[in-house]
Formats: C-alpha cells, sequence, structure tokens
C-alpha cells in the first residue's frame, strides 16, 4: 500500500491545484498578478530529495506522468508540462548529488524548480504564440508572484512531508528489509 502513497498524493495535489485560485481573495487575482500553483513541482522536488536515492529516478517518472495529466486536464498544448516537469525535476535529481540535503538546500531547489518551468513554459508559449507578455511583463506580474506563492506553499508542505518521506525511503530503499 506504501507504493500508492506518493501518486495518491499528486494527485489530489493535481486536483486542489486546479480550484486553488477560486480561495484566494478577489484582490490577489484581480489581474495585477497573475499566480500559478505549481504544487505537484513542489512535491515532486521534495520526492526527489528526500526520497528519491542516488540511483532512483522516481520524481522524474512521476514527474513524466503527472506533467502529462497536467496537459491534458488544464492545457491546450499537450506534451509541454511533461517535458518542462521531466526536465526540470532531472535537473533538480542532478543537483541534489552535489548538495547537502536539508531545508535550505530543498528551499532553494524548489524555488530553482519552479523558475525553471515557469519560464520554461513562458518561453515554449510565446514560441508558439501564446503568450501576450513581454518579458518585464512576465518578469513582474507572474513569475515573481507564482515563485513567491510556491514558496508559501513550499513552507506550509515541508515539515508535513519531509519526515514522512524519509521513512518511506528507508523503508523502500533499506537493504536489511530485503530478503
Amino acid at each position: 500500500m506504501r507504493r500508492f502513497y506518493l501518486p495518491l498524493i499528486l494527485l489530489a495535489l493535481l486536483i486542489f491545484e486546479g480550484v486553488a485560485l477560486d480561495f484566494l481573495p478577489d484582490s490577489l487575482t484581480d489581474g495585477k498578478w497573475m499566480i500559478v500553483p505549481h504544487w505537484v513541482l513542489v512535491y515532486l522536488v521534495l520526492i526527489t530529495v528526500f526520497y528519491d536515492m542516488e540511483r532512483t529516478y522516481f520524481s522524474v517518472l512521476y514527474a513524466l506522468i503527472f506533467g502529462l495529466v497536467i496537459d491534458i486536464a488544464y492545457t491546450s498544448v499537450i506534451g509541454v508540462y511533461m517535458f518542462i516537469y521531466a526536465l526540470v525535476v532531472y535537473l533538480v535529481h542532478g543537483l541534489k548529488k552535489l548538495l547537502h540535503t536539508n531545508f535550505f538546500v530543498a528551499l532553494l531547489l524548489v524555488v530553482i524548480a519552479v523558475a525553471l518551468v515557469d519560464t520554461g513554459l513562458y518561453i515554449i508559449y510565446s514560441f508558439i504564440g501564446m503568450t501576450i507578455f513581454s518579458w518585464s511583463e512576465y518578469l513582474l506580474v507572474r513569475l515573481m508572484p507564482t515563485v513567491l506563492a510556491n514558496l508559501l506553499f513550499f513552507l506550509i508542505l515541508y515539515p508535513i512531508t519531509k519526515p514522512k518521506l524519509a521513512k518511506w525511503s528507508t523503508a523502500r530503499f533499506d537493504q536489511t528489509n530485503k530478503l
């Protein structure tokens, strides 16, 4: 049953991510700022940092799967989120090998991941002509509020999920449990 916890949590976050903006006050979503919740990505970074081992890539697999689900459910262009999520989670997995896993590294990796994903989405959508923002507008109107909002979500999620992910990782990958 433990093997289904991560996909079920990711699925719940995917569903809540779609309705998250409906619960924010109108003053935050009245058109001044565009906040894009990347809750699935934040959790994927936490999986990368605290669950995946050096040679396991469950987070990249989940990024491919849930990126495709996000594409199917929320976007009109199939494959964009799948590609960007998988690429960024793979880069985060590589960066994790260079850094010690602690709160500040996880915070830094979440900020980098959200900024890379959102910027990658902007570049792809501007390349195919689906965005109306200039680069400076995008930075102020979408990127900064999105990074800050997802950082706030990370700060709420971190103390709840870090011990569970570490425990599930130990239970799954500990060699003494395998006979």
